[in-house]
């Protein structure tokens, strides 16, 4: 029973929406009267009649921002899709980021806090304009019960949280709404092999079906005359229900390869199903069962049986192209499938534990071209995310890998492109590096990450309008890569060196709303910023750009990138000056 007069507080478990108005104080100081108009008819026709629809209740309206409480996962869900929907389809003179977190919250009276609220707010501010950042624990309670797809963008530090946050974000790529009109096809074959479901009971198994799709599309991918949809797009539709058709609408592809994997002791069997995006028929389906030292017969039989229902006509010799084997030994392959599964979620610690996976695969297998070159790619993600401890020592390393990647992998396309990028990139050896990610690009042509470092070789070489085009052939090979701030990083410094500034920190600030620690990209805003005179955008990408790497000055900004040409460094160099960076 309550004493009068005293507070009432109990906890409960609650389904929490912060939202916030994108850009309020610029659009107060430009039209108040406009603004707070906008914002009182937003509320009313759209805000809070589809909170109320959901059986929500507004906690408290704060300015520009609101906190709401759902009794379901769902329910909050579906109203942040039916807000931000709404408002795209609108005047948006308001735009929304909204937060969605499942949490333990304090009730007092009718607010609600703690870190249940915080964490909410917290992935508010993560979204971008017009979109949803959702936590992992609200993803895996949705499960297919929502018509969206997020996209898993890692795990992110955030202040007042003390452990990282895993974010999964709406629109999934960070491009606005999923195309409303379909992706023109390809003048070639297309197809996107989607994840394929883990049937074995095992969650720990879940890198082995990852893996062994992987290793699908890098078969398919290395046929020149096939268009093969990057890993990293199509991984975006894991864990959901989806609708096939719609899957070749907005990746612009024919075909769809879905299929599932069940390892049990040492038997594995393979499923698969090749399907018209379009009709929506199925073309082909087949099982396969086998031991798991026979496991890299199972994935040629798949891949041979996707290429024969593609083209009947193939010859027997293109079929024999996309059957390699990255290694005879399943245990060293292991581990670079668990190694595989670190790199891609771009943490610090994944980092880490993705150089100890690779280093155990090439214990194993020291033939492996794949593995080293990898590990050698792990340093070049370090050194672009200000990881590097001890960069004397971590360069030779690079370079070790890298050299031996090449030399093994002369026909392995992910190892040359890795070990390009490594060499150009890490230890400055420009022209090598490049040569290699050519060599690359002529045995996979699809290969989204060896565009991007081609790219990247152009704008350190000065060229950035030939870089701007393999930006966007990787871009359009992978158009759903939750990666794709590192394409967006890339694209801004290729701006910044065509002078193009504005356009430079517009992208620049797309890659740090995905992944706010990575270096180059706050590099390139900081400088970007300070030559269009916006001090305090200077300002803000400088604090971002310490705490990735506190060490980076003035006087050693030259071993950062192997800029070759002289005024485009000093260009930078200006700008990182201006921007407040220390001698």
């Amino acid at each position: 029973m309550n004493v009068p007069g005293e507070v009432n507080v109990k906890r409960k478990l609650a389904a929490i929406v912060a939202a916030d108005v994108v850009g309020y104080s610029a659009m107060m100081a430009e039209d108040e009267p406009g603004t707070l108009a906008a914002l009182r008819r937003h509320r009313k026709e759209t805000f809070e009649p589809i909170v109320a629809s959901h059986d929500g209740r507004i906690v408290k309206l704060m300015g520009d921002g609101a906190l709401v409480e759902f009794p379901s996962v769902v329910e909050a869900v579906e109203a942040a899709l039916a807000i931000q929907e709404a408002m795209a389809a609108g005047d948006r003179v308001i735009r929304l980021r909204i937060g969605v977190n499942l949490g333990d919250v304090i009730v007092e009276d009718e607010d609600i806090y703690g870190d249940g609220v915080n964490v909410a707010a917290r992935l508010e501010k993560l979204a971008d304009p017009g979109g949803i950042c959702i936590s992992s624990i609200v993803h895996e309670s949705l499960g297919n019960r929502a018509d969206a797809t997020f996209a898993y963008t890692g795990s992110h530090e955030v202040k007042g949280i003390p452990q990282p946050i895993r974010v999964w974000r709406w629109p999934a790529a960070d491009t606005g709404q999923r195309p409303s009109t379909p992706l023109s096809l390809p003048d070639k074959p297309s197809i996107a092999v989607l994840p394929f479901d883990n049937l074995s009971g095992d969650p720990e198994q879940e890198y082995f079906a990852d893996g062994m799709v992987e290793e699908i599309i890098t078969a398919l991918s290395r046929i020149n005359w096939l268009f093969v949809i990057a890993r990293n797009s199509t991984f975006t539709y894991k864990g959901r229900a989806v609708n096939v058709r719609e899957v070749g609408r907005e990746l612009g592809v024919r075909y769809v390869l879905e299929g599932s994997v069940r390892k049990a002791g040492d038997r594995v069997r393979i499923c698969g199903q090749l399907i018209d995006a379009a009709s929506g028929v199925h073309l082909w389906a087949d099982r396969f069962d086998g031991s798991l030292e026979n496991v890299f017969d199972l994935q040629d039989n798949v891949t041979s049986n996707v290429v024969g229902a593609l083209s009947p006509r193939l010859e027997r010799a293109e079929i024999e192209r996309a059957k390699r084997k990255p290694t005879e030994s399943l245990d060293a392959y292991d581990y670079y499938l668990r190694g595989l599964s670190a790199v891609h979620q771009w943490t610090k610690e994944a980092n880490e534990e993705a150089l100890a996976c690779f280093s155990k695969a090439v214990d194993i297998d020291p033939d492996f071209a794949s593995a080293y070159g990898m590990a050698a790619r792990c340093y070049s993600m370090r050194k672009a995310s200000g990881w590097m401890k001890d960069r004397e020592r971590e360069t030779a390393e690079a370079v070790r890998l890298a050299r031996r990647a090449a030399a093994l992998g002369r026909d392995d396309a992910v190892a040359l492109c890795t070990a390009g990028i490594a060499l150009a990139f890490v230890a400055g050896e420009l022209e090598d590096g490049a040569a290699l990610i050519d060599q690359s690009l002529a045995l996979d042509p699809n290969l989204a990450w060896a565009w991007l470092f081609r790219g990247w070789a152009y704008v350190w070489g000065g060229n950035p309008e030939p870089a701007l085009e393999c930006f966007e052939n990787a871009t359009r090979l992978s158009p759903h890569d939750p990666h794709g701030f590192a394409m967006y990083s890339a694209t801004s410094m290729a701006h910044f060196f065509t002078g193009r500034y504005a356009d430079a920190l517009a992208w620049a600030q797309k890659a740090i709303r995905v992944n706010a620690h990575l270096l180059l990209a706050c590099c390139t805003a900081a400088a970007s910023a300070a030559l269009l005179g916006e001090d305090d955008t200077a300002a803000e990408a400088m604090e971002n750009l310490r705490k990735c790497d506190p060490d980076l000055r003035l006087s050693n900004l030259r071993d950062l990138l192997p800029i070759r040409d002289i005024e485009n460094f000093s260009r930078w160099k200006d700008g990182m000056r201006r921007a407040g960076l220390p001698e």
